[in-house]
């Protein structure tokens, strides 16, 4: 008798204690009654009937995320894999149709995106592709909310996280922007020698002006003292002819003076009338002429000297004893 109450007890107890039940929160609860819908449980402690409800299954209302890869192909023959982010959530409202229409929403969910990429992505070049990837997820996110909002299924957002296309195709397009950066480059760099071309011949041109100005305001000074001069020299019984011809004659030893006073100088001052050139001509002619003419005196008087000094020696073979001898 006691073993049996104590069983019912223990009976008691168990059947007591899985009466009750705890919802986590963001989490809805579907109760069933001998299979049927009985209700949805919210978060926080509940109550059922032992061995006639039962706990069906738990939906979760937090907004969860489901990554898709896919690969298709560009309107340029470009194959590409695109990595789709789709966030979604099920409100309070449609837990019934989320958890009673929709076995795997994740599965659904894949599909459409799918159907949707393979659908824009054909349209669209390699280029285009990465510029439109926005018009791309939200295409995805009109086409998946008139699909899941009869399941109880609200998207929330979705994102074209990534655009991975082929290795060789990846290579060109890095070869492309660096031919293209290159040019850049190339262009600044012309436009930098342009503008320093450019500057240069400007400071040139301002320099030449610049020294003309200069030459030109010499030239004025230098002329206002030559009048001066002559005004001068005018008032002490000079004329201007003399006097011109005396500046002149002092400007000419002037300059010989400033061009002797450097001892490095290499310079040879020649005359510069065509007439003198003739003269120096003919004057180193007749040096040349008058140098052979003393060279070949000179070697003639050598000549006659040589026989007299031979006269006066003895002959071989005789000696000065003999000498008589032979003149008697």
């Amino acid at each position: 008798m006691d073993i049996f109450l104590i069983g019912f007890l223990v009976f008691g107890l168990f059947v007591l204690l899985s009466s009750f039940f705890t919802v986590k929160q963001q989490t809805a609860v579907i109760i069933e009654r001998f299979g049927k819908f009985l209700s949805i449980r919210q978060s926080g402690l509940q109550l059922k009937i032992p061995l006639i409800d039962r706990i069906a299954g738990r939906v979760n209302l937090k907004i969860q995320q489901l990554d898709v890869i896919i690969e298709t192909k560009t309107k340029d023959n470009v194959f590409v894999k695109l990595k789709v982010s789709v966030q979604f959530m099920v409100v309070k409202d449609t837990v019934y149709d989320a958890f009673y229409k929709l076995e795997y929403p994740h599965d659904q969910i894949t599909s459409y995106v799918f159907d949707v990429v393979r659908a824009e992505v054909p349209k669209l070049i390699l280029d285009d592709v990465f510029e439109r990837k926005d018009d791309i997820a939200i295409a995805v996110k009109r086409e998946l909310n008139e699909a899941m909002t009869t399941y109880g299924y609200t998207i929330i957002n979705t994102l074209v996280t990534d655009i991975d296309p082929d290795i060789q195709v990846k290579n060109a397009m890095n070869r492309i922007n660096a031919a293209d950066r290159e040019k850049t480059v190339a262009e600044f760099e012309a436009e930098a020698s342009r503008i320093r071309i450019v500057a240069k011949a400007k400071a040139e041109a301002e320099s030449k002006r610049l020294q003309g100005q200069g030459i030109a305001d010499q030239r004025r000074e230098i002329a206002k003292g030559l009048v001066e001069s002559v005004d001068v020299l005018n008032k002490v019984g000079i004329n201007s002819q003399e006097a011109s011809a005396l500046i002149v004659v002092t400007q000419h030893y002037d300059t010989l003076q400033a061009i002797g006073a450097d001892t490095n100088s290499n310079l040879i001052l020649l005359p510069n009338s065509p007439q003198a050139g003739s003269d120096m001509l003919n004057n180193m002619v007749a040096s040349f002429t008058a140098s052979n003419l003393v060279g070949e005196s000179m070697k003639t008087g050598l000549r006659k000297v040589e026989p007299k000094k031979g006269k006066n020696l003895p002959s071989a073979g005789h000696s000065e004893e003999e000498t008589p001898e032979s003149e008697s």
